[in-house]
Formats: C-alpha cells, structure tokens, sequence
C-alpha cells in the first residue's frame, strides 16, 4: 500500500515539475520595451462602389507629420476621462479613472489613448469613403476640422454632435455618446442637398503607431482579435507585420474578412482593448494591416455602401469598446447590448471550458466574501469537493492493489523470468478482481488542467489585478512581496523587487508555507525504500517552493488551499480504512534512513581477497 502510494506522489511530483518546466519554457521573463518610431503615418485604402456602378478606388490619408492642434471636447463620464479632437472628430485622449499604474495611491491612472505626435499613439477616427459622385475631400475624414452644435463637453448623459458641410450641397453630422462604463456610440448622418445622387462608405479605424509595451507571456494573448460570422480570430503583432501584401489596400501587408451577420475588430492589451463594433445583423467588412513606413498597426470596419439620392438623408452607427476587460461589464455588452461573443474578448486559453466556469464561480464568491483570498480558497474547496469522489475511489483501488499482493508475488514465482506471461496474467487478475491500478492517478491527472485554468483566471482577468487579501498582500495578481532577506519586514531595509533573482533565492510568506504543506503531505506515508525515491522526495517540496515564489501569489494561495485540504482529506480517508498515517514515525524513520544512508556513505568498501597466482 505504501509503495502504491509512493509511486502515485512520485508521479504527482513528476507531473508537476512537467507543469513547472513548461511554465518557464513558454511564460519568459518580459522583454524591455520597444521605442516607437517617430514618423507617424496612416492610411486607409478601400474599394468603393455604387450598388450599380462601381467607382475607382478611393484613398483616405491622415495626416503624416504631427497634425496641428485643434479645438478639443472635453470627455468626463463615470469610468472615462480625456478629449476627442475636432481634427477628424477623432476619440484620442482617454485614460480609466478607476485604474492606477501601480498600488500607490498617488499613482497615474492609466491612460489607453494618446493623440498623434505623443509617444506611442493611439486613437479612433471615424469617417466617409467617397464613391459615384463624390472625390476626396469632399466627404469627412481624418483631418476634416468639425464644429460643435450644442454640447460643449461628452458625459454619459449629454452626447455630443459635431458638423461639416462640404460646401457642394452635403452636410455630415456625428453624434458621439457613451455610456456609464467604456462604450462609445457613434452615429453618423449624412443630408444630401447637392440635387445629384452620390454614394460613400462609413468606415471606422483604430490606430497604434508603434509597438506597444508588450508583456511577452505566452499564456496572454497581445495583438489583433476579431470576430467574423462566430469564428474567433488573434494574430499577434508580429504575425501582423508578416500579413501577405493586399493590392486592394495599396499593397499594404492586410487581411481583409467579409462578415455577413455579426462581429467585431480591435487591439487587445493584458487588461486593456479597444474593440470597433458595427452594427449587428448586417454585413460589413473587417481589415486588419500594418503600415511597414510608420511601423502602424491598424484595425478597420468598413460598412456597405450608401447610395443617397437628391433630398435624402442617410444615418450609420458603429460603437467603440475602449476600457478595462471587466468580465461582468463585457457580460452584459453581450448579452444587453446584442454583441454576440463579445466576452471571448477575454483570452480564456486553451482550457476555457474550465476557465470560463471558474471565473463565473471565482466571481460570485468575490461579491458574496468582499475579498478575492477568501474567495480563492473558497473557489479550492468548491474543486476539491467536486473531485472527492475520484480521490475516494483512489484510495479503495490502492487497497485493493494491496490486498491482492500475495496472489501477485505468486504469479511473480510462477511466471519466472517470462515478462509478458507475467502481464497476461496480472492483466486478468485485474479484471477478475475489478481493480483498476490506474485509478490512483485520476485525482493527479485531473489537478493540472485545473492548476493552468487557475493559473489563466489569475493572470489574465483584470479582477485579480491590484486585488488585496490581508496584510502585505496587496495585489494577488502579483508575486509575494515579503521576503527572507529581511526578515519578512523585521529588518530594516527594503525586501528584494519582485521578480529579481534575490527575491526568488530570498522567498516570501506563502512559498515558505507552501513548502511545509507539500512536505507535511508527503509523511503521510513512509519514506520509499529505494533511496533515490527517497532522495526525490526529499528534496521536491523544497524545489517546488523555490520554483514557485515567483508566481502569483493568489495562485499560491490556491495551491497552499488545496495541499493542506488534500492533507485532512486523505488522512481521514486512511483513518476510515483503519490505517490511521503516524506521521511523526515517518519523520523519524525518514531521518534514521538519511543516517544510515550517510554512515554507509562515509564507510569505505571492504578489500577484496587477493586471487592467488596459477
């Protein structure tokens, strides 16, 4: 029974040093940023056609060199604050006044949108592609100056509407709202007084000049994201730059999509986005390209052209997420605001079958404790309950393992050196007794999935960011900051930076108690007889603990959770099947064989007898 047991903690820590092992191998530490270029540059470039005739291909251009400054709207609602620009009516100045840069609470808040000629811009503009009876210039785009009618500021009760008239008989009108969270709304209405048809296209861009300051993690996802018709798109930056050249956009590295029913184009950041949204239901086209000259990555949404006669008037809407990926906000923008799919905006990984539930779980039990630790270890014990049953039935198969051991020693005797003969008839003895000898490992094979959802729910979802627990544990999103180095705060001088090699030599509170609870696990039965399994055991929870004190501390507080409920569990389960663990004689005998193995060590080998001459 033991060495039944042995075996499956071997495996459990081979298993999880595999986990370990990947994690460093595909989540490398942050690469330092990239400098944004200073020639800042970009165009949009799309065919536009009368529904009858079509019309040669007509060509949008901001502005190449920083634009002059021009008249701003203020922006002030409840989760926003910043400016739009009356050059292109352009949103382009937004920072998230409930975020901050870090824990200080004198810290920035952050700031998603910078305008043309600041580092590292990033804006949506919104505008007209001239079709049958119209050139450039005489539609609004990206530098057209508009002048304000009413509203003199955008707050979430007060829209603004902004005018231009082209002077030849069109006059545009765009009413940009928002809401109470991140959504903006805006509608565009075009009056045709000319006394000819004309037809034009809407179209909204959202633009990054220059590489954003990027994470570099694999497990989150840093880029393009769309959806077209119910098919999720990502494409990472660099993927973007290698698109093949479309010569339907100037020959410009693009990926142009039709959709025919819903979607929805943006840039997605670790915790930020900004996501174009037309409207749902019609069919319209997507583009993603990169401008090499500027290095401008940029997302487009094109919607079907407008053929307006003499006297008409014609009104198009597009929406624009740009703020935080809160879960429950994205939730009700798709269920409420009809954006089907809008919450796989969110990278819910590879596991998102589990991921997706466990956040759902992981976010009620937030709202009903008030604090994510405890909701975190409320979450383990949630988990560990739904798998008490493959545990229990762990254990009995184990027993059974054990009961069945004198028939096969005897098998053993009888098969002799014949190997296969031997598993023929171990194989039936398995099958007459119904005994399962790879049921001990479900409870260990089931853990990792969940070990990388949870891993996935505390990296990437914005609720874990900056959230406390208790005491020196301030953001459960971020390492453990404490530190051996000085004493946990008793010293006087400041603990290693998270993320520095001394921090990981120099662990923290949690992976020091994390250790002690995998080792307590581990004497729950006694040492292995072969010393190199002992050896191994040994010295696993104290690499483990090295290894992860560098992780996210609600992660550890996870896995303290479920190691010291595994702990109670299975020595109730052992109790019940009347062997009660005697945990203090396993420690002991574990140290008398470390002794011994020692005094062997230090022993030199006996001489050998001399074989005497023929």
């Amino acid at each position: 029974m033991e060495e039944q047991n042995n075996k499956n903690l071997i495996l459990a820590m081979v298993l999880s040093a595999a986990v370990m092992i990947v994690w460093f191998v595909l989540f490398p530490p942050p690469e330092p940023p990239v400098t944004a270029p200073t020639e800042t540059a970009t165009g949009v470039t799309g065919d536009v056609a009368a529904p009858t005739t079509p019309a040669p291909d007509a060509t949008v251009q901001t502005e190449t060199t920083p634009a002059p400054e021009a008249p701003r709207v203020a922006i002030d609602s409840a989760k926003l604050s910043g400016s739009l620009s009356l050059r292109g009516g352009r949103i382009d100045d937004l920072s998230l006044k409930t975020y901050r840069e870090d824990l200080s609470p004198t810290s920035p808040t952050v700031r998603l949108l910078a305008p043309v000629g600041e580092d590292l811009a990033y804006y949506s503009v919104f505008g007209w592609l001239p079709g049958t009876g119209l050139q450039a210039g005489e539609v609004p785009d990206a530098t057209t100056i508009w002048t304000v009618e009413g509203n003199a500021s955008l707050t979430s009760s007060a829209p603004v509407v902004l005018r231009w008239d082209n002077g030849k008989g069109l006059t545009f009108r765009r009413e940009i709202a928002v809401d109470d969270d991140f959504m903006f709304t805006v509608t565009d209405t075009v009056e045709n007084g000319s006394g000819a048809a004309v037809a034009l296209q809407p179209y909204g861009i959202i633009a990054r000049h220059g590489l954003p300051r990027l994470q570099n993690i694999f497990v989150v996802h840093e880029g393009a994201i769309q959806r077209e018709d119910g098919i999720r798109t990502e494409t990472d930056y660099a993927d973007i730059t290698e698109l093949d050249p479309d010569p339907r956009e100037g020959g410009l590295p693009a990926m142009v999509t039709e959709a025919t029913t819903d979607g929805w184009i943006g840039f997605t950041d670790h915790y930020w986005m900004t996501t174009l949204i037309p409207e749902q239901g019609k069919p319209f086209k997507s583009v993603l390209k990169y401008v090499p000259n500027a290095g401008i990555y940029q997302a487009e949404v094109r919607e079907p052209v407008v053929s307006l006669a003499p006297g008409a008037t014609a009104t198009t809407s597009m929406r624009l997420f740009a703020g935080a990926k809160e879960w429950a906000t994205i939730r009700a923008y798709e269920r409420e605001g009809g954006i089907p799919g809008f919450l796989d905006s969110i990278d819910w990984g590879w596991f998102y079958f589990l991921t997706k539930p466990i956040f759902a779980v992981l976010h009620w039990l937030n709202a009903q404790i008030g604090n994510m630790g405890w909701a975190i270890i409320a979450l383990t014990f949630f988990l560990k309950f739904l798998v008490l049953p493959l545990a229990y039935k762990s254990y009995v198969s184990m027993a059974r393992m054990k009961e069945l051991q004198p028939e096969m020693e005897a098998l053993k005797e009888r098969a002799g050196e014949d190997k296969q003969k031997l598993q023929r008839e171990m194989m039936q003895l398995y099958k007459d007794k119904k005994v399962n000898p790879a049921a001990g490992c479900l409870p260990i094979l089931i853990q990792i999935p969940i070990f990388f959802a949870l891993y996935k729910v505390i990296f990437v979802t914005i609720e874990l960011r900056h959230a406390p627990f208790f005491g020196w544990l301030k953001d459960l999103s971020a390492p453990d900051p404490s530190s051996l180095f000085n004493l946990f705060g008793l010293l006087p001088w400041d603990a290693p930076p998270t993320g520095s090699l001394l921090h990981l030599i120099f662990i923290g509170v949690l992976p020091l108690i994390l250790g002690i609870t995998m080792w307590l696990q581990q004497k729950l039965n006694p040492a292995p007889t072969d010393p190199v399994q002992a050896s191994i055991f040994a010295w696993m929870p104290w690499v483990f603990m090295f290894m992860l004190g560098g992780f996210a501390s609600g992660l550890v507080v996870y896995w303290i959770t479920n190691n010291t409920i595994t702990f109670v569990q299975q020595y109730l389960i052992m109790w019940s099947h009347g062997k009660r663990p005697d945990i203090f004689g396993n420690i002991r005998s574990a140290k008398a064989a470390r002794v011994e193995a020692k005094a062997k060590a230090a022993t030199p080998p006996a001489p050998q007898p001399k074989k005497g001459k023929k």
